[in-house]
C-alpha cells in the first residue's frame, strides 16, 4: 500500500532541518474546487443580507423547538433532528411524514422577505443507517467496520445510507465519526473505526466518499467529519473530558482520520465537547468550540478547510465565560453554523446585539455565513427541494440487508475455537441461550430509534432479523431452542449450545465507564455469566457470541467457551451471525480493531489479543485458561461514589413512589425520551449541563423521587469528611417543606436552602454526611443514599448526584444548623 499524503507530510516533517515551531499541520486538498460562478453568487446573496438574515443563516434548532413559520420568521439556515426526535413527536412516523416536514421547512425557507432567498438544510445523526427512521437497514456500528479492515464494502454502506436518507427529504448527515479512541471506558467506543489512526483515516475516506458521491445528485448526501478534534482519547475516557496531548500528537493520531474525510471531499466538520491540554506547553486550552487556533488557524488555513464548522449540541454553553445562547468566543473561533436545539431565538438575538456591540466582527459573520451558503450550492440546494428528489419517499431506498449481513459476516471476530467446533454441521441440534439472541435493541446498540437504543422492541424492525432468527433460518426451526437463561434444559438432546450475550444499549454519558469501575462484563451483566454457567462443562461444546459496543474483560466468559466470537454491535441484519456459525457458510476474516484487555482494570500492558488479531476457519490456536481474578469494588480507591449521572449508575435505581407506598414503586428506565408518572410526580428528562443529562420532576401532591440499591454501602469508612453532592434547577417554588433523606426515616430539611436558589438556574447543594448521621442515619449500611420528597406543587431538574471525599469541608457545603431535620 502506498503512504498517504500525510504520512509523507508527517515523515517530511520529523526530520531535524524541518523541525520547526509551531507544529505544522499539513494541507488536506479537497477534490471539491472552487467554482467561480458559485463563489460570484455566493457574494451576491451575501451583499444582499441583513445582519438578522446572517445570524439566522447561522443558527440550527432541532425540530422539536421549532416551526416551519418561525424558520420563515427568522431566515433559520439550518434545522437538525437528534436521536429521539421525529416528525410530530411520533417514532413510528411514516417516511411520508418525513419527506413532508423537509418540504415544510424547504418552503418556509424560501418564503421570507430576503432578496435572495436561502434554502434551509436540514441534518441527521445517520451514524450506522437512517437510525432514526422506522424501516430502515442498520450497519454494523464503526467499531465493526473498522474489524473489516475493507474501504470498499465502507464505501458501498456510505453509498447505502446517502440513499436511505435522501429517501426521507433529507441531504445532510452527521457522520463519520473519525475518533481515535484510546479508552474503552469511554461510552462512544463504538463510533470510532479502530485504535489504529491509519485505519480511522482509509475507511473515514472511504465513507465520505460513497456518502457524498457526487454533490448535488439525488443520490448524494453531505458528510460530516467529527468530532473535531480529540474525542477518543480523553482522559480516562471520560465523555467531554480533558485530552490530555501534544500538537504533534493532536495532528499525527487524532488528525489523520480527517485527512483522510477532507481529502476524500468533506464539506462539513463538528467541532468536539472535549477540551485539550496542551502537554507540550504544559496549558490547558479550554474547550474546542472555543479554540481559534485550531478551528481556523489549523482547519481552515492549514488544512486549507472552506466548507462549514458546526458545533455539536449546545456546544457554545461549555465554553468558559458563554451559556447556550451566547458565546462570541466560538464563533470567533471558527464556529460557522450553532447548535442551539431549544433557545434558538434568544442565541439570534444576543448574537445581533454581540455583532453590534463589536465583540464579533462583521468579517467574521460574513465568512460564516460565506462557508454555509457554498455548502448549499454545493449540495445543490439552490436548484431543487431536498424532498423533491428522485429517492423522496421511496421506501425500498431505506433497505440494503444483503449488503448488511455482509458487512456482518466481513466484520466478526474468532477469537477462540477451541477443538474446531466451529463452523457447526448443517445438521445440527442446537440449544440458543442468553438475553441478546433474539434482541433487535441489544445487537443494533445505541443511536438507534432514540439516543441512547432504549426503548425499542423487535416488533420496531419489520425489515431485520435476530440472531436466533437467523439461527432458524439456516439451520431450520426444528433443529433450534431457545432458552433465556439455559436453566432446566436437557442438553444431551442438542448437539451443541449458542450463548449469545453481550452489553445492553447505550450511547455518550450513559455508556461511559466511570474511572474506578472496571472492565469487567460480568459487573454489569452477571446474567450473561450465570447463562454460560447454566450450560458450561456438561459435555457439549459452548460458542459464545458477544455483543458488544467495545472489547471487554471476558475471562472468565472466555473459560466457559470452546469457541468464542466478537460479533460487536452488527445491526439489523443477525442472520449474518448465523452465516459464520454453520457449515457452507462465509468464513471467519474480521480483525480486531482495538485491543482486547486481559485485566479488568485499564493498566496498559499487554493484551489479551492484541489489535489485528483473528482466528480463521481452520486456525489452531489454543487458549489457555485465563486468570478470572479481579478487584472488587472498583479499579481504585475513589474519591467519588457516582448515583445518577444522566441514568441511574449501577447498582443503583432511580424510583418513584407515593406515601406509604399506597402505589407501587416505578423504576426509571433508561429511555431518555420517556416520561414517568406517579400519583401526584411526573419525571421526565431535562438538560442541565449537557444534552439529555437531568430530570425534570413536577410534583403536585405528596411524593418521592429516591436511589436505591440492594447491596448497601458504608459510607463512613469509604467517604471521609463526605458529602451528599448534587445540581438542582429549582423551576417552580415549592408550596410546602422539602425534605432530603438518607436512608427509610432520617430526614432533613431543605427547605430553607431551597428558598435561597435562584429560579431557572442550577445550584450545587454540597450537605455533609455527618448532617444525615446527626438525623439518625447509619452511614455504615446505606442502601438509598439519597431521597427527595414533598408534599405540594413544587418542580425542579436533578443532575449528577454523588458521593465525594472530604466535600464536607468545601467553603459551599451546608451547615446542619441550616438543615433543620
Amino acid at each position: 500500500m502506498l503512504p498517504s499524503r500525510l504520512a509523507l507530510a508527517l515523515l517530511a516533517s520529523a526530520l531535524p532541518a524541518l523541525a520547526a515551531e509551531p507544529v505544522r499541520w499539513p494541507a488536506a486538498p479537497s477534490p471539491i474546487k472552487r467554482d467561480a460562478a458559485q463563489e460570484a453568487r455566493i457574494e451576491q446573496i451575501l451583499a444582499s443580507m441583513t445582519l438578522p438574515q446572517k445570524v439566522g443563516q447561522m443558527t440550527q434548532p432541532e425540530i422539536k423547538f421549532i416551526t416551519p413559520e418561525q424558520v420563515k420568521r427568522f431566515y433559520i439556515g439550518s434545522v437538525l433532528n437528534g436521536g429521539g426526535a421525529w416528525p410530530g413527536g411520533n417514532k413510528y412516523a411514516a417516511l411520508a411524514d418525513w419527506v413532508k416536514l423537509s418540504e415544510a421547512y424547504h418552503q418556509a425557507s424560501l418564503a421570507t422577505d430576503m432578496k435572495l432567498p436561502v434554502p434551509v438544510i436540514w441534518g441527521t445523526d445517520a451514524v450506522h443507517g437512517h437510525n432514526n427512521v422506522l424501516g430502515t437497514t442498520l450497519f454494523p456500528h464503526n467499531m465493526a467496520l473498522g474489524a473489516t479492515r475493507n474501504p470498499a464494502l465502507v464505501a458501498e454502506i456510505g453509498t447505502a445510507v446517502a440513499r436511505q436518507v435522501r429517501a426521507s427529504g433529507i441531504p445532510w448527515t452527521f457522520a463519520p465519526t473519525l475518533a481515535v479512541s484510546q479508552d474503552m471506558r469511554w461510552g462512544r467506543a463504538y463510533e470510532s473505526y479502530s485504535a489504529d489512526p491509519a485505519v480511522v483515516e482509509q475507511l473515514g475516506a472511504a465513507f465520505v466518499r460513497g456518502l457524498q458521491g457526487q454533490l448535488g445528485t439525488d443520490e448524494s448526501a453531505l458528510a460530516t467529519a467529527k468530532h473535531f478534534i480529540g474525542d477518543g482519547g480523553t482522559h480516562l475516557g471520560r465523555d467531554q473530558g480533558q485530552t490530555r496531548a501534544s500538537e504533534k500528537m493532536l495532528r499525527d493520531t487524532h488528525g489523520r482520520g480527517y485527512y483522510g474525510a477532507l481529502g476524500a471531499g468533506a464539506q462539513t466538520v463538528m467541532a468536539s465537547f472535549n477540551s485539550w491540554f496542551d502537554t507540550r506547553a504544559n496549558k490547558d486550552e479550554g474547550k474546542l468550540h472555543g479554540q481559534r487556533h485550531l478551528m481556523t488557524t489549523v482547519l481552515k488555513e492549514q488544512m486549507g478547510f472552506d466548507g462549514l464548522i458546526v458545533s455539536d449540541w449546545n456546544g457554545i454553553g461549555q465554553v468558559s465565560g458563554c451559556s447556550d445562547t451566547r458565546c462570541a468566543q466560538a464563533i470567533n473561533a471558527g464556529i460557522d453554523m450553532v447548535m442551539v436545539p431549544e433557545h434558538w431565538q434568544e442565541f439570534i438575538l444576543e448574537t445581533i446585539a454581540q455583532v453590534e456591540r463589536g465583540e464579533i466582527p462583521m468579517a467574521r459573520i460574513d465568512d460564516a455565513v460565506r462557508r454555509i451558503l457554498r455548502v448549499k450550492l454545493r449540495a445543490g440546494l439552490f436548484d431543487k427541494s431536498p424532498a423533491q428528489n428522485r429517492l423522496a419517499g421511496q421506501a425500498d431506498a431505506l433497505l440494503a440487508r444483503e449488503l448488511a449481513r455482509r458487512a456482518v459476516r466481513e466484520s466478526l471476530v474468532l477469537l477462540k475455537n477451541e477443538g474446531q467446533v466451529l463452523p457447526l454441521r448443517r445438521e445440527a441440534r442446537v440449544l440458543v441461550v442468553g438475553k441478546s439472541a433474539d434482541s433487535m435493541e441489544n445487537q443494533t446498540g445505541g443511536w438507534t430509534l432514540s439516543w441512547q437504543g432504549t426503548g425499542n422492541k423487535n416488533s420496531d424492525f419489520a425489515a431485520g432479523q435476530t440472531v436466533l432468527a437467523g439461527l432458524r433460518e439456516t439451520l431450520g426451526e426444528q433443529r433450534v431452542s431457545f432458552s433465556i437463561d439455559g436453566r432446566g434444559v436437557r442438553l444431551a438432546d442438542y448437539d451443541a449450545v449458542i450463548a449469545v450475550i453481550g452489553e445492553t444499549p447505550y450511547a455518550e454519558g450513559n455508556g461511559d465507564i466511570p474511572p474506578w469501575g472496571t472492565l469487567r462484563h460480568a459487573d454489569r451483566h452477571p446474567e450473561d455469566l450465570a447463562a454460560l454457567q447454566a450450560v458450561a462443562g456438561q459435555g457439549k461444546p459452548v460458542i459464545t457470541v458477544f455483543i458488544s459496543g467495545r472489547p471487554l474483560h471476558v475471562n472468565d466468559l472466555i473459560n466457559a467457551s470452546d469457541a468464542f466470537v466478537a460479533a460487536w454491535l452488527p445491526g439489523t441484519e443477525g442472520g449474518g451471525v448465523a452465516d459464520l456459525l454453520v457449515q457452507g457458510g462465509a468464513a471467519f476474516k474480521g480483525k480486531l480493531p482495538f485491543d482486547w484487555p486481559r485485566e479488568a482494570c485499564p493498566r496498559g500492558g499487554k493484551p489479551l489479543f492484541a489489535l489485528g488479531y483473528g482466528l480463521q476457519n481452520g486456525q489452531k490456536a489454543s487458549v489457555a485458561k485465563l486468570s478470572t481474578k479481579h478487584t472488587q469494588g472498583g479499579c481504585a480507591a475513589s474519591k467519588e461514589l457516582m448515583i445518577f449521572e444522566r441514568a441511574a449508575q449501577a447498582p443503583y435505581a432511580l424510583i418513584l413512589n407515593s406515601p406509604a407506598n399506597a402505589w407501587p414503586e416505578l423504576r426509571i428506565g433508561d429511555d431518555l425520551n420517556g416520561a414517568w408518572t406517579r400519583p401526584d410526580i411526573v419525571l421526565t428528562t431535562t438538560d442541565m449541563h449537557q444534552q439529555q443529562d437531568a430530570k425534570r420532576l413536577r410534583w403536585t401532591g405528596p411524593a418521592k423521587v429516591l436511589a436505591y440499591a440492594a447491596q448497601r454501602v458504608d459510607l463512613q469508612k469509604n467517604y471521609r469528611d463526605g458529602a451528599l453532592v448534587f445540581d438542582l434547577r429549582v423551576e417552580q417554588a415549592a408550596s410546602q417543606a422539602v425534605k432530603l433523606a438518607m436512608g427509610h426515616r432520617e430526614e432533613l430539611d431543605l427547605s430553607a436552602v431551597i428558598a435561597q436558589a435562584p429560579l431557572n438556574k442550577p445550584r450545587r447543594f454540597v450537605v455533609p454526611l455527618s448532617c444525615f448521621a446527626a438525623a439518625g442515619a447509619d452511614l455504615g449500611k446505606i442502601e438509598i443514599p439519597f431521597a427527595l420528597s414533598t408534599t405540594g406543587p413544587f418542580t425542579a431538574s436533578l443532575a449528577r448526584i454523588r458521593i465525594e471525599t472530604g466535600a464536607a469541608k468545601r467553603p459551599e457545603a451546608i451547615a446542619c444548623s441550616a438543615l433543620k431535620s
